[in-house]
Order: structure tokens, then C-alpha cells, then sequence
């Protein structure tokens, strides 16, 4: 159980992160929180004694989803916090301790789970994963997602990408993904996702206003490029809803595993943001599983892992590629800002060194 102070801390570290992905009121919002917060509402002091580890767990965003959502239904003293007017630390962080105490009923339940940051902008990252395996193997893709949110990664088939000049997807798509991009173009491969499914433990059904507003909650103040992305992917998604199932990500993963595999097409596992989530027994099941899986890949049916998963030193978040058959590790192949802004392609030979996701 970590201390008080230590809970306190991961506001800060948090406003760190926020101010390095260019959201500077969600930042502020962080820093304010991390100084008022008091005992004063139960909200305040599940916050102040949480029992695991405030990082990991994304304790800050929690809250702050919940906050948001509040904005976003209109409670007034929330609006000169989150347009930015409002810029007195002190002052934020006392009316902020008060809409705690005043809706502490509503906020509770937003501690309850991880964010749901589902984005479609990290899709240019699993993407670029992706193309690294197509010019390895096979252009046709069956993708497994575990940790799916609301599926709008599982709907990246259906996206137009522009990844440092290299077209990917239907040209006729309704949304364009077109990152800022840094370092060497990916590889200019063909990519067909000739399906994808996809898991979570607590899956959004977008098609419900409430599930939409809990993902529009989640999604910072700042990021008005961000919003209007994702209401046009709940609209793609509500038109033609994805394979999402409710599930255990390990268990659901090897039961995929064992189906039967399309000749000439590749099976990728990806992800992204959710390794931390995870056990540690989990994490191993889901190591073993593809290592027993990639061991009985063929050059007609190959298997790929790509995830995008933070690192906390860089305050970006690394591309890994994994494929079968071949003995080559899982090669770090880009970075890219947390929510797609920016990708940076690396340049071979690529860093070979196992994950980890640094706690605090």
C-alpha cells in the first residue's frame, strides 16, 4: 500500500506526463489536485489511502476522467477549471476539493476501474508494427487485441493512415490518421486486416451514450483534435460494430490460439497501454502461449506480436515486433506520443532488450 505521499506524488508525475503530451490544463488540473485534495469527501480519501501502486494503476486519470465527464454535463464550477480561465493553482485546487465533496456519489464509482483511453490515434503505431511483419511475411492479417476498450483499434482496417508518406487503407475512408512523423519511413508494404477481434475484461459497448460518454470523458480537454477524431469513430463503429467480446485476456488469447489458422494469412497479437493492467501471471500466460504458438508457425501461416506500451522515462510509448517463424527477438521499431501524435520510426539494427514498464 503506498503512503499518502506518495499517492500525492502521482498527481505530479502525472502533470508531468500531461505538460510532455502538449495538455497544459489537464496538466494544471493535476498539479491542483495533488496539493487540495483532502479527507473532506470519500472520494478524497479512497484517492489519499489507494492501496496499490497510483502510476501503474493510473489512479490521477481516473479522477480526472471523472471530473471531466462533470464538465462535461454542465456542473458550473468545473467550466473556468477546464477552459483554462482559471490558471491559481491554490484556487483550482479548492474548488476542486469541494465538486469531491459535492459529488462524491458520482465520482466514487470512476476509481472503481483503469481509464478507458481508447484511441484511435495508436493505431499509426500498431500499424507501423504491423508493416514491419507484412514485409517480413504476408500482407493479409488476422488480428487478436486483448485489452480492446471500445474496439476503435480493432476497426484500423478500416482507417486511411499516412505514416511518413507511406498510404495505408481504404482511400475512401471517413477517417485519415496521419501522425507527425519523425526518423525513417516504415517499411511500404501491403497491409489487408482481413478480420479482427478483440477482448476486454470491461468492454464499452460505444453504441450506448453512456459507454460513449465514459470514453469522451477520458479523452483531455485539450485535445480537440482528439475529440473530434473520436466521435467520428464512434460513428464508424456504431454503423458497423466490431467482434468485442467480455473475457479474460489470457484465457481468451490461448483459445484463439488453438483455432484453426487461414493459410497465407498472418495472426498478430497486439496492444496498447494495457500490459501494465495486467498480472504478472498473466503477462507470463500470454509470453507462453505465443512462444508455444510461434513455435508451430509456418512460413504459410506466421504469427506476429506488436505492442505499444509506455515508457515512463521518455513519456512516449514504444512499437514492438515480434514474428514466426524466425529466431530474431522482439525488436523495438518506433516510439510514438501516447495518444498518435507523433510516430518516430528507428532505423536497424533495432534495440533487442526485453520490455518493462518502469513503476515508480
Amino acid at each position: 500500500m503506498a503512503s499518502e505521499a506518495e499517492n500525492r506524488k502521482s498527481f505530479a508525475i502525472q502533470a508531468g506526463y500531461c505538460a510532455a503530451m502538449d495538455a497544459p490544463i489537464t496538466a494544471r488540473i493535476c498539479t491542483a489536485l495533488g496539493q487540495g485534495i483532502t479527507r473532506g469527501s470519500e472520494t478524497g480519501r479512497r484517492v489519499l489511502d489507494w492501496p496499490g501502486e497510483p502510476v501503474a494503476d493510473a489512479l490521477v486519470l481516473r479522477l480526472v476522467g471523472g471530473l471531466h465527464a462533470l464538465h462535461r454535463r454542465g456542473v458550473p464550477e468545473l467550466r473556468r477549471i477546464f477552459t483554462g480561465e482559471e490558471i491559481n493553482l491554490g484556487r483550482i485546487g479548492t474548488a476542486l476539493d469541494a465538486v469531491l465533496s459535492a459529488h462524491d456519489f458520482t465520482l466514487m464509482p470512476w476509481l472503481y476501474g483503469p481509464p478507458q483511453t481508447n484511441e484511435a490515434g495508436r493505431s499509426a503505431g500498431l500499424m507501423t508494427g504491423i508493416l514491419h511483419l507484412a514485409q517480413r511475411y504476408r500482407p493479409r492479417f488476422e488480428v487478436l487485441e486483448i485489452g480492446s476498450s471500445g474496439g476503435l483499434n480493432l476497426m484500423l482496417g478500416r482507417y486511411r493512415f499516412d505514416l511518413g508518406g507511406v498510404a495505408v487503407g481504404p482511400a475512401d475512408s471517413h477517417v485519415t490518421i496521419r501522425p507527425e512523423w519523425r526518423g525513417g519511413p516504415p517499411p511500404a508494404a501491403k497491409v489487408e486486416i482481413v478480420s479482427a477481434r478483440g477482448v476486454d475484461i470491461a468492454p464499452l459497448d460505444l453504441r450506448d451514450s453512456r459507454d460513449a460518454e465514459r470514453l469522451e470523458a477520458y479523452c483531455w480537454v485539450d485535445a480537440v483534435e482528439r475529440q473530434a477524431r473520436l466521435q467520428a469513430t464512434i460513428a464508424m463503429l456504431c454503423a458497423d460494430p466490431v467482434a468485442l467480446e467480455r473475457g479474460d485476456a489470457a484465457a481468451w488469447l490461448e483459445a484463439r490460439l488453438a483455432e484453426p489458422q487461414p493459410e497465407g494469412v498472418v495472426r498478430v497479437l497486439m496492444h496498447s497501454v494495457v500490459w501494465q493492467y495486467l498480472r504478472p501471471e498473466a503477462q507470463q500466460r500470454i509470453a507462453e502461449a505465443m512462444e508455444s504458438a510461434g513455435a508451430a508457425a509456418t512460413a504459410d501461416r506466421p504469427l506476429g506480436w506488436v505492442m505499444m506500451e509506455p515508457n515512463r522515462d521518455l513519456a512516449a510509448h514504444e512499437v514492438r515486433v515480434r514474428g514466426w517463424p524466425g529466431d530474431t527477438p522482439m525488436e523495438l521499431v518506433a516510439r510514438t506520443h501516447a495518444h498518435g501524435g507523433w510516430v518516430e520510426g528507428l532505423a536497424p539494427p533495432f534495440d533487442t532488450n526485453p520490455y518493462v514498464m518502469r513503476r515508480y
